[in-house]
């Protein structure tokens, strides 16, 4: 096969896990797009599938072996000509999956990325092309935002957490690049850029030897056209009053913070590897509700967590009952391997961490729904994400609800709305987690 008859090929991709491993997708179908091959949305019409897989929790190890099944029948049928899977799950299960899955033509670890192009060349038997680096992204976001990776692996070393073992230290992305590629984006019509790394308030303490999260949102400030700015995973230890008074003060800032805080009770933090403790966690929060009540919070917990007793769990539900976080994420403790909470004695039973996620939901969905309606009748500018064929509505969000998390904003169709734009909406009503709103 020759190279042009290769560029003919089309392929199809699909993402999953979190948003930092999305943008290493978008990365690879640019490179991919660059060379000639057509990107297409459906895997069906693909000659070649991409799989970007999670392996941070045994859920997603789940989802992403249902895929990569579900992509080996569509290949052993015809449908299909090469499957390649990418992502986390073949830098921690190498040689589990590649002996597991013998219809994969190739497994990609994280560092082969960048080589994309010419890892499918040789599944074709193509001479290696000379190929370029990332300098653009094939975005697979809606229109209207875009999620901007500040700084790849983590030095935190929780100890639940597998992503330091699956992507290593930290490391910064260089701040120039970072604004160059925030303003290919914001050429492509992007109005929000959403900050994220495993850390991101500890961005540059390893290139520049002091956090530089602050002077990074300074420069993409300046870029004409960029609405918001949006900063997820911020850690607590390390949310400063500079940082707070920054995004109070800067239009373009949304006003909102994604702060995982994953437990309250002492023990359970100290035995997590968290750095700060219930104290701490309370005053940060009684700051932030005091001094900045415009900034919207969102956080994550884990329940059944190895030795979380009752009086634990029944601290957390106080805990959330009175900080009334505006929007919370919970997981139940997933025991993985090769952690230091995998050995801990004392393990929750799953019966027991079921019951315990769904009391706590409960408690956090009617402190969320009560909250919710303290904003019927305001006036909001939302971003417009898509249209729903089913309801007729187009599907939103704003500064204060963070896209594909958070609750959404539906629009009644008033002939007149586009996708990727922003518009003033009044909030009429709240069911079924999203708010429903009119263009007036």
């Amino acid at each position: 096969m020759t190279k042009d008859e290769l560029k003919i090929k089309k392929v199809s991709a699909i993402s999953l896990g979190c948003d930092k491993n999305r943008v290493d997708l978008e990365k690879m179908l640019f490179l991919l797009s660059n060379y000639g091959f057509k990107i297409v949305e459906d895997v069906q019409d693909a000659d070649i599938v991409i799989v970007n897989t999670c392996a941070f929790i045994l859920p997603a190890k789940k989802e992403a072996i249902q895929n990569i099944i579900e992509m080996e029948a569509l290949k052993t049928s015809g449908r299909i000509e090469k499957l390649i899977v990418t992502g986390c799950l073949p830098q921690r299960h190498f040689k589990e999956i590649k002996a597991a899955f013998k219809n994969v033509d190739r497994f990609v670890k994280l560092e082969e990325n960048k080589n994309i192009v010419n890892i499918v060349e040789s599944l074709y038997n193509v001479p290696n092309s000379k190929c370029g680096d990332y300098y653009d992204r094939i975005l697979t976001t809606y229109s209207g935002y875009a999620y901007l990776k500040i700084a790849d692996g983590c030095n935190n070393v929780c100890s639940f957490c597998t992503i330091p073992r699956i992507r290593g230290s930290y490391k910064s992305v260089d701040m120039d690049e970072l604004v160059s590629e925030a303003k290919l984006l914001v050429g492509k019509g992007v109005k929000e850029i959403i900050l994220v790394a495993q850390d991101t308030t500890r961005y540059g303490i390893d290139k520049y030897g002091k956090p530089m999260l602050i002077e990074l949102c300074k420069k993409l400030i300046k870029i004409k056209n960029l609405q918001w700015i949006r900063i997820h995973y911020a850690y607590p230890e390390m949310i400063t009053d500079e940082l707070l008074q920054f995004i109070s003060s800067q239009p373009k800032m949304c006003k909102y913070l994604d702060i995982p805080l994953q437990h309250i009770d002492n023990e359970i933090l100290k035995s997590m590897r968290r750095r700060g403790d219930e104290e701490f966690v309370r005053n940060l929060i009684n700051k932030l509700k005091v001094y900045y009540p415009q900034i919207k919070l969102r956080s994550t917990f884990i329940v059944g967590y190895p030795g979380e007793s009752r009086r634990a769990f029944k601290k957390l539900i106080q805990f959330l009952e009175h900080a009334r976080l505006d929007y919370v994420g919970f997981f139940p403790y997933f025991r993985e391997e090769n952690t230091v909470s995998y050995f801990l004695k004392k393990q929750v039973p799953a019966y027991i961490k079921k019951l315990r996620l769904k009391r706590i939901q409960k408690v956090q969905q009617k402190i969320a729904f009560e909250k919710a309606s303290q904003h019927l009748g305001s006036k909001i500018k939302v971003l417009v994400d898509f249209y729903d064929q089913n309801s007729g509505e187009y599907v939103g969000h704003s500064e204060f609800l963070s896209p594909s998390v958070d609750f959404d904003v539906k629009i009644v169709d008033n002939g007149n709305i586009e996708i990727g734009q922003m518009y003033d909406v009044t909030l009429t009503d709240f069911e079924n987690n999203s708010f429903k709103g009119e263009i007036k």
